[in-house]
């Protein structure tokens, strides 16, 4: 596979390579973007709004996987001149400043435009957009009334020209890269007279020159004083104001889910008006249609809200993105797995984490937790399509940490035990991962580990599986305790924690009835986002996006870890727990910082 690696970008940066460094920031080539944990081809061409097969022309082998910290080429489509944003890796030594003069905008259009960037992450391989320069009518050249008699001051001339024969005002100002408008201007009499050989005339200095002169007067601003200038100011919260967005009017089972989500949600503002937060609720049945969702955008209270909850579906997203764009509104999606505009907008949150991201946070705690396990992959059926990209993305990591493997078909043949207890190893951990997470599944390799278990009690063994293995516990808890078995998940609760008794416990007080067995519990869910985002408003105010690391809460089945996806988009919920079930028939839920 053929990447630009950090070695060849030091060298650009140096100067043995200057010209890719030029071919890179020219607007119309390419520039660099250095991948990032759990950036897939995908999320990187949203972001970029170019398609996945522009990027692997420009990176042979991208196709067949990418990783942290390798380097794209991705082309450069848009470009100012054209009256589109385009995007810039900043370079070794450049500064906020410098691309201020360089593109010709402010620093607050810059800023603007990358809420996620500060002077303490403006550093070399960051990518940022570069907004469209805003075009401004084209003012008239005029002249001041001087008198012919009258001279230029010194400081708007910079030297004196001797005319030649046959130099023509159009061919003195090209020569000094001037406009014919300021060579008259510096020289009104040439108003009247014609040029003369021999006679002399001022050259001022070119509007450019001027610029640069005031400019070197006075001490490039720092990054720190720039993006101080910068900040953007917004209003004071006072009373948080809340839009929920979700669809009532639907199918009965989706009707079901969302009650209850919204019957959750309404328990945690009832906890937060105990504590003294001041809020006004809006609620909105969006009857699950584009349609719905427009004629509520029509609404005058919405462009007053500080934060919208919804909508459920993907159709929805786009029109109420552009909306909370418009009126710099924050929009949390609480169940779409997949949103593009996340990519794009600065302004949302998107609650479930999309598969790359789960996955590369993933692969991390399991090689910091299984490093020195015997790892074996047992094959059930080829396994099951959902999962074949998480198995094939955990053995390439295993692979960069050189962590070896194993892999065997579990068929039901009476041969298996034996060849598994040859693939296993007497001194250490062994790791069984079954490479599909049904249900029928564990009904095969269940009944065989148990039994190898049972015969060689000596032997250290782990099954680890999937978020889904959660609603099985009905049928496998017990094997799940003998096996010492392992899963990860973004959502999970022990009905025996004391926060979750104490929630169901108010459910079935405020509503007559229990939540439905579902994963995950809609209730805990609506709950918990309503808890984290109503409280972290209330602490932070309009600083939430620069302190969610501040917000301190201890949510009952969903776990938080927003982080921008770059510097002009939107944030991703990032958390992972693996929880376990020991031999000793504790159950841990194990957080991941």
């Amino acid at each position: 596979m053929k990447f630009i690696h950090t070695l060849c970008l030091a060298m650009a940066l140096s100067g043995v390579g200057s010209g890719m460094r030029v071919l890179a920031q020219s607007g119309t080539q390419y520039f660099m973007h250095t991948i990032t944990k759990g950036q897939g081809l995908y999320s990187i061409s949203r972001m970029y709004n170019v398609t996945i097969e522009d990027i692997v022309k420009l990176n042979p082998g991208s196709d067949e996987g990418i990783r942290a910290g390798e380097q794209l080429k991705i082309p450069q489509k848009q470009t100012t001149q054209s009256g589109d944003r385009q995007f810039h890796t900043i370079q070794a030594g450049e500064t906020l400043y410098q691309l201020t003069v360089k593109y010709k905008i402010s620093a607050q259009e810059i800023c603007s435009a990358n809420p996620g960037l500060s002077a303490s992450n403006f550093r070399i391989g960051q990518v940022i957009v570069i907004p469209a320069v805003k075009k401004t009518p084209e003012q008239t050249p005029s002249s001041p009334a001087v008198k012919a008699e009258e001279t230029p001051k010194k400081q708007e001339w910079k030297e004196m020209h001797k005319v030649k024969r046959k130099e023509t005002i159009f061919s003195i100002s090209q020569q000094y890269g001037i406009t014919q408008e300021e060579l008259i201007a510096a020289n009104p009499e040439l108003k009247k007279k014609k040029l003369k050989k021999g006679s002399f005339i001022f050259i001022p200095y070119s509007k450019a020159e001027l610029e640069n002169q005031k400019k070197a007067a006075a001490p490039a601003p720092t990054n720190e004083e720039l993006f101080s200038k910068s900040s953007k100011s917004k209003k004071k919260i006072s009373t948080i104001k809340v839009a929920l967005m979700i669809p009532f009017t639907t199918s009965a089972e989706e009707k079901s889910r969302m009650i209850e989500f919204y019957e959750g949600f309404l328990i945690a503002v009832d906890s937060l008006k105990q504590q003294g937060v001041s809020m006004d609720i809006y609620t909105y049945d969006t009857k699950g249609s584009v349609s719905g969702i427009n004629n509520i955008l029509k609404k005058n209270e919405l462009k007053e809200m500080d934060i919208i909850i919804g909508p459920v579906n993907q159709a929805c997203i786009p029109p109420l993105t552009t909306f909370s764009e418009k009126n710099d509104i924050r929009l949390v999606i609480p169940f779409a797995p997949k949103v593009d505009q996340v990519f794009k907008s600065p302004n949302i949150y998107q609650v479930n984490t999309p598969q790359s991201y789960l996955y590369s946070e993933v692969y991390e705690h399991f090689i910091r937790k299984f490093k020195k396990a015997n790892v074996v992959f047992l094959n059930v059926n080829n396994g099951d399509k959902e999962k074949m990209e998480f198995v094939k993305g955990l053995k390439t990591e295993l692979a960069a940490q050189k962590i070896d493997f194993k892999e065997m078909t579990v068929d039901g043949s009476y041969t298996n035990n034996s060849k598994l207890l040859s693939l296993m190893s007497k001194s250490g951990e062994n790791l069984f991962i079954p490479t599909s997470g049904r249900a029928s599944a564990l009904t095969k390799i269940v009944p065989l580990l148990t039994t190898i278990h049972r015969e060689n009690a000596d032997y250290d063994m782990h099954l680890f599986g999937y978020p889904e293995w959660q609603t099985y516990t009905g049928d496998y808890l017990p094997a799940f305790y003998e096996l010492d078995t392992y899963f990860y998940s973004s959502f999970y609760t022990n009905n025996l924690f004391p926060a979750a008794v104490n929630f169901s416990k108010s459910f079935r007080r405020w509503y007559s009835k229990d939540m439905a067995n579902t994963y995950p519990k809609y209730g805990m869910l609506g709950f918990d986002i309503g808890y984290f985002f109503l409280k972290g408003l209330s602490t932070q105010g309009n600083k939430l996006e620069d302190r969610l690391d501040k917000v301190k809460v201890t949510p009952i089945q969903t776990g938080f870890k927003f982080e921008r996806v770059n510097n002009w988009g939107g944030f991703i919920n990032r958390k992972v727990f693996f929880v376990h079930f020991t031999r000793d028939f504790e159950l841990i839920k194990l957080d991941f910082d």
